[in-house]
Formats: C-alpha cells, sequence, structure tokens
C-alpha cells in the first residue's frame, strides 16, 4: 500500500516540483496539494493523508498553526515541515504543536523521499543544521532557571540540559535526535531525572519544576 502524501505550500511552482519528485517513488502518492493551512484542513475533510509536508510560512494559517490543528483534528497524521535555513525561531513551537520533523528546502529527491518514508514510520526528521538550532535554542534560558534546577535537585550539566528540554516539552526522540543521542540513552537521562525529581512521570516532573523555577 502507498504512503499517502499531502503537499501544502502558497508556491504552486514547489508543490509541482515536489509532486514531480515524489512520482517517481513507487511507495508514495501525492493525493492532494493545498495552498495553506486553511485550504489543507478542508482538503484533509475528504481524504485523509498519512505525511503532510507543510510550508512553514503561508498567508492566512503558517505552519505552525496548521500543525497543531492538523493533530488535533487528525492525531495519526504525520506532519514534516519545509523550511529554509533562517526559520529558527519556528522550529520549537512546530514541534511542539506535534511536527515529527523539519525538512530544508534544498533537500535531495532521494533524501525527500527517504524522510517521508521515515516519518510515516514514526521517525523524527531532524537534519544537522536544524537539530543544532533546537539544540542552541534549549540552552538558551536563563542561568536563574539552571541554577534552580540543579540545586533543587542535585542534576548533573547534561541533566539540567535534558530537564530544561522536558520542560519546554521535548519528548524522548525530540532529545536524542537534538543532542545527537541515542534513544536508550535519552530515556535514562530521562528516568535519572524523574528520580531525582522525586516524580514517576513526564507530567509531573513538568510541573514540579515549574512550581521550582517561579519560587
Amino acid at each position: 500500500m502507498k504512503i499517502k502524501v499531502m503537499i501544502v505550500d502558497d508556491q504552486v511552482i514547489l508543490s509541482e516540483g515536489i509532486r514531480s519528485v515524489l512520482s517517481s517513488s513507487e511507495d508514495l502518492e501525492v493525493i492532494a496539494t493545498a495552498c495553506d493551512g486553511k485550504d489543507a484542513l478542508e482538503k484533509m475533510q475528504q481524504q485523509l493523508p498519512d505525511v503532510v509536508l507543510l510550508d512553514i510560512r503561508m498567508p492566512n494559517m503558517n505552519g505552525v498553526v496548521t500543525t497543531g490543528e492538523i493533530k488535533k483534528r487528525f492525531p495519526d497524521v504525520k506532519v514534516l515541515m519545509l523550511t529554509t535555513f533562517d526559520d529558527s525561531d519556528y522550529i520549537l513551537n512546530a514541534i511542539n504543536n506535534g511536527a515529527c520533523g523539519y525538512l530544508l528546502k534544498d533537500i535531495s529527491a532521494s533524501a525527500l523521499i527517504d524522510a517521508i518514508k521515515n516519518a510515516y514510520a514514526g521517525d523524527t526528521i531532524l537534519p544537522a543544521k536544524i537539530a543544532k538550532k533546537i539544540t542552541d535554542a534549549a540552552k538558551m534560558v536563563t542561568s536563574d532557571r539552571e541554577i534552580k534546577l540543579r540545586k533543587a535537585f542535585g542534576l548533573s550539566d547534561r541533566e539540567v540540559e535534558i530537564a530544561v528540554m522536558i520542560f519546554e516539552g521535548f519528548n524522548n526522540r525530540q532529545i536524542a535526535s537534538a543532542l545527537n543521542l541515542s534513544d536508550g540513552t535519552a530515556r535514562n537521562y530521562c528516568s535519572a531525572i524523574y528520580e531525582k525529581l522525586g516524580c514517576d512521570n513526564r507530567a509531573d516532573a513538568i510541573e514540579k519544576m515549574k512550581n521550582t523555577i517561579n519560587s
């Protein structure tokens, strides 16, 4: 069975170019294109894709907002953002809204096809440039916040870094990708952090960190 793909971009030429590229794969089928988020959501009511390739800067409804709406209405649909390198301000918001990864618009045809297949399989897609931006963004927290977490719970430098990422909404796989860790190592760090915080799960840990940071 082919992976059903929707392309959402306000640049028609780009959409048609991507459609042409994807048509070369026997595993993919472009079932629809849309010019913005509102158009995409309307078309998804008629035919649901497996993966949405979503431009981040569009009129009417940008990619970040659209991602949140797609995941709210159709939680099983995978959303891959299409971006240029200067879109770093949107990265964390889109991921927190449910995007499973980012693709740079200069991606090669074969890499694009592989990224869609991997996203459909449940992987997080983060090119090295984007992963670095996420890591840098995660580090852009006040020293006061880091100091409070370190003092309150006896966290190591790496644990503080990961605790902040947990607090900012990263899941284990996103933490692993951003910090170049294996999924198992990221899970182990998270478990150690939960233990030091005296919590059994992510939601309780976030709440405890929130109370500590705001105290």
